[in-house]
């Protein structure tokens, strides 16, 4: 299948940078991060966070910013299967790009992890003859997918420590809103299925005093969009086999994204092991549905308590292991994700 004119893509995510959020509040978003970060580290002591870190083995680093970049590969792969289902190919080499392109915009907006599909889809119906309904249904499926090795692990390592040690405080509200999650998002995907007419109720209820406002935007139009969103989801969960396939590849991006954690506790020979890394990685991502781009301050405030907490780390190697962590699964994708960018537009 041929692509559109490329520049769209390249316009798409432009306008994804400016219109969502706007530069200043980006940077205003950045700036107070920065912030509690720094308070943060006050709070661990900075001489022993600077010390951990002075001792690190950096070849531990590098292989996990390189396990970083292979979990999103994976999910972009997971991504392409879905869209084949609706018979839009893409070719991988085109896809990755733009999916990391996305990504790095998710990752510098306010909340864009908490709700960067629009968007996404916006960015591949721009760079691809996708349509934006099937689009939307693609990234929908493909982010539900991710969600269930995202419960699995976190479930596998809830129930080892729960047998090897006792719970803090703190950890057992993030291991509420882990289970809040587990039972509540199946729950509205069950209801979002089968009571589609009142989701198009809300959703044109919601729409109705901008139709009031503009020429651009009609209540018909709005329901035609709903239904060809339904459409491709039902063309998407008629082909379970391919769902198994795109899985495989959830699963694997999973395994990879949740690594450099692993990977970061060897390069300060701290005793983090596997299997507290399953359930670290998704608390942590749990605590990071902040305001602050990319959940920066919250990931790593609850790094640091878990860490503590469950690894028996002092608070200054803690912070130092989330420095190397985070370094590696957001500085370094922010990063990848710029140079993506950079080439959907560039590519034009």
């Amino acid at each position: 299948m041929t692509t559109k004119d490329s520049a769209d893509g390249g316009e798409a995510v432009v306008s994804g940078l400016t219109d969502r959020s706007g530069v200043a509040k980006i940077l205003v978003g950045f700036l107070i991060a920065a912030l509690l970060v720094y308070l943060l580290g006050v709070a661990a002591g900075w001489e022993r966070t600077v010390n951990a870190l002075q001792q690190a083995e950096y070849e531990w680093v590098a292989i996990a910013c390189a396990s970083s970049v292979v979990g999103l590969l994976a999910w972009g792969k997971a991504w392409q299967v879905v869209l084949r289902v609706l018979g839009i190919e893409v070719p991988y080499r085109r896809l990755g790009v733009t999916y990391l392109a996305a990504t790095f915009a998710n990752y510098v907006t306010p909340m864009g992890q908490a709700g960067g599909e629009p968007f996404t889809a916006y960015v591949l119906s721009k760079d691809t003859e996708a349509s934006y309904e099937d689009s939307l249904a693609s990234v929908v499926t493909a982010d539900l997918l991710n969600l269930l090795p995202f419960f699995n692990f976190a479930a596998i390592g809830l129930v080892y420590l729960l047998f090897r040690t006792s719970l803090t405080e703190d950890v057992e509200t993030l291991a509420q809103g882990l289970a809040a999650m587990a039972f509540g998002v199946p729950l509205l995907v069950y209801v979002g299925w089968n009571h589609r007419d009142a989701v198009e109720r809300i959703i044109l209820r919601a729409v109705r005093p901008v139709t009031r406002r503009t020429d651009r935007v009609s209540a018909e139009g709005v329901r035609r969009r709903i239904d060809e969103f339904y459409e491709s989801l039902e063309r998407i969960t008629g082909e379970p086999r391919s769902l198994l396939y795109a899985l495989v590849f959830s699963y694997v991006g999973w395994v990879f994204f949740a690594m450099p954690l692993y990977f970061s506790g060897k390069a300060l020979g701290l005793p983090i092991t596997l299997v507290l890394v399953l359930f670290v990685v998704p608390a942590s991502t749990l605590a990071g549905l902040t305001p602050l781009p990319g959940g920066l301050a919250g990931v790593e405030a609850a790094l640091v308590a878990l860490l503590v907490a469950l690894a028996t780390v002092p608070k200054g190697p803690a912070f130092a292991a989330t420095i190397l962590y985070r370094f590696s699964s957001y500085w370094f994708v922010l990063a990848v994700g710029g140079f993506a960018t950079f080439w959907v537009i560039a590519r034009s």
